[in-house]
């Protein structure tokens, strides 16, 4: 016996037919959107309806990240406002401490008669790209003689030092780092103030103290700062620090071995300074004679003969003398 629905429950197309005629649209407006793009509109409006719900069901999600957030960046602000506070104060301190000095300076220079109207006139200028040879530490800068860069003008960055202009070109300069094997600069130690100068390596990644005594006082960490005895580099420009002191029996020098202060391969922006110092030029060595060794010997050969006739003359007289007593 077959058990049907009672006519009330029996409505429409069977199961089957349904599932049959939903898979055949399914498929239909997959290819009529995929090839026509025929949705689109349908899309947007869905997208368009659906979006506060999205945002409501997102809702506790974005509260508890905002709430997170909000702690986290509270915290770092902290921290960093207390960071800043203490640096602001140890700033505050060197600021007073170098003005203290700086007119106290000026006073013992007043006192002593010393002059000390240095005029720096600084040139921004963007480093444009590295010199090819390998054996070299040069960069080229886009400034040149039409912007009023000179030749030997030190370069420096944000950091300190980082070279030398050694060509000049009408619209670019090429300027030579601290770290090149033939770079040469005077420098100070701030610790102590022993002078001497720091040359670059063939490694080009640090350089060299030459001609300090084994007895000096130089140990690591020390800064070094140019000493403007040269009159090409200002005075206290920031150069490098010392890393090791390697001291030996058999030689009268030390090898002091230091690292540049500032970023030379990675700088960006430089500045080119323009040093004008009053100190006076040196003067300059007196002549040498004139006159060699063999002048000087052929006229005392000429000299002699008229001494001798007079020392013989001398000599003749008293015996005319007495012969004419005789």
């Amino acid at each position: 016996m077959e058990y049907s629905p009672p006519p009330l429950f029996k409505q429409g197309p069977s199961a089957l037919a349904r599932l049959i005629f939903f898979v055949v649209l399914s498929l239909v407006l997959l290819v009529s959107d995929a090839r026509f793009k025929t949705l689109e509109v349908v899309r947007a409006v869905l997208d368009a309806g659906l979006y506060p719900l999205q945002r409501a069901a997102l809702l506790p999600r974005d509260l508890v990240l905002g709430a997170a957030q909000f702690a986290v960046a509270n915290n770092t602000l902290r921290r960093d406002n207390q960071t800043l506070t203490a640096k602001n104060l140890q700033l505050s301190l060197q600021a007073n401490q170098v003005a203290t000095l700086t007119a106290e300076n000026m006073h013992l220079r007043a006192l002593l008669g010393l002059s000390h109207n240095v005029t720096t006139q600084s040139i921004p200028a963007e480093v444009q790209y590295g010199m090819r040879d390998p054996f070299t530490q040069k960069v080229v800068i886009g400034r040149g003689s039409q912007q009023g860069v000179q030749n030997g003008s030190p370069v420096v960055s944000e950091d300190g030092m980082i070279g030398q202009v050694t060509r000049v070109f009408p619209m670019q300069s090429e300027v030579t780092l601290l770290t090149d094997k033939d770079e040469a600069v005077p420098v100070e130690v701030v610790r102590t103030g022993l002078r001497s100068v720091v040359y670059g390596t063939a490694t080009g990644d640090t350089l060299e103290l030459h001609f300090v005594p084994i007895s000096a006082d130089v140990v690591a960490g020390d800064e070094l700062v140019t000493s403007g005895l040269d009159g090409v580099y200002p005075e206290g420009l920031p150069v490098a620090k010392v890393v090791r002191v390697d001291k030996q029996a058999d030689t009268a020098f030390a090898r002091v071995v230091c690292v540049p202060v500032a970023a030379v391969r990675g700088a960006r922006d430089v500045l080119v300074l323009h040093y004008k110092s009053d100190v006076p030029a040196r003067p300059e060595a007196p002549a040498p004679a004139s006159q060699p060794k063999d002048a000087k010997a052929k006229k005392a050969e000429k000299a002699a003969p008229p001494a001798a006739e007079a020392k013989a003359h001398s000599a003749a007289a008293p015996r005319a003398a007495s012969g004419a007593r005789r």
